[in-house]
């Protein structure tokens, strides 16, 4: 389940600079307070990359354990909350066998569709059924994941970006392969480091993320003792989920 490691870590706030992070801790902050949490409160948050959507619901009130699979993430994240004079907490943590010192969170999320990165049935009621056993009986939980019907349809084989740094640039290609009895997209990257001195440096790195249907999510989640209160195109209140819904976000809460 590793990825984001060495240079994908260093360069991943570059990669996804574009993403409004601000405007997706906004919603989640709204979702709270549609759903029963009327003021900020103790968060879990799994997958937390470099901090940036943790660092954002700071700012909103909330108090965050943030954790996550890469190590090489995580030390992004702890010197980015320390410049900013963050109080979050980062730590390590395997998303499939959670068991933190900390059992009664209040909500808990898994953003950018990284519950895809657990893979099989087994495992993702595995991660659900540890998120349950984390948060207080009312307590709600948010998430997002792959469209498999997007992903089936309208999935890019190749794609490449360029991103203008000061020392070059930064080129990376994505290759991407479906396996569609497994509903696994395999994403093999490659990282090209452009230095103006005429130099280079080139790092690959080979990523495996699930994609669901909404009604296979919804067993999932019951199996684990969760009930759905609402699905969301991406962070949007008003557009309906269809075909060419990249994102589905789940916001749920624990069956008592």
């Amino acid at each position: 389940m590793s990825s984001y490691l060495g240079k994908y870590a260093e360069y991943y706030d570059i990669i996804y600079a574009q993403k409004d992070y601000a405007q997706e801790a906004a919603f989640v902050n709204e979702a709270f307070q549609r759903f029963g949490l009327s003021m900020p409160a103790g968060l879990l948050e799994l997958a937390c990359g470099t901090g940036r959507h943790a660092l954002e619901l700071e700012r909103l009130g909330y108090q965050l354990l943030s954790t996550d699979y890469s190590n090489d993430l995580l030390n992004v994240a702890r010197e980015k909350a320390s410049k900013a004079g963050s109080h979050i907490k980062f730590e390590w943590a395997d998303m499939r066998e959670l068991n933190l010192e900390c059992q009664d969170f209040d909500g808990a999320i898994c953003l950018f569709d990284s519950i895809g990165y657990v893979q099989s049935d087994e495992a993702v009621c595995d991660a659900f059924a540890g998120i349950k056993r984390h948060l207080v009986p009312q307590g709600l939980f948010i998430f997002e994941f792959w469209h498999a019907e997007a992903m089936r349809d309208h999935f890019d084989p190749t794609r490449v970006r360029r991103w203008e740094l000061d020392s070059g640039s930064l080129l990376r290609i994505a290759e991407t392969q479906l396996h569609r009895d497994k509903d696994l997209a395999e994403v093999s990257y490659e990282l090209l480091e452009l230095r103006n001195d005429g130099s280079y440096e080139r790092t690959t790195e080979t990523q495996i993320n699930r994609f669901f249907t909404v009604e296979k999510m919804k067993l999932l989640l019951e199996s684990a003792g969760f009930e759905a209160l609402k699905w969301l195109n991406g962070y949007s209140w008003d557009e309906a989920i269809n075909e060419n819904a990249w994102h589905v976000v789940c916001i749920a809460k624990p069956l008592s």
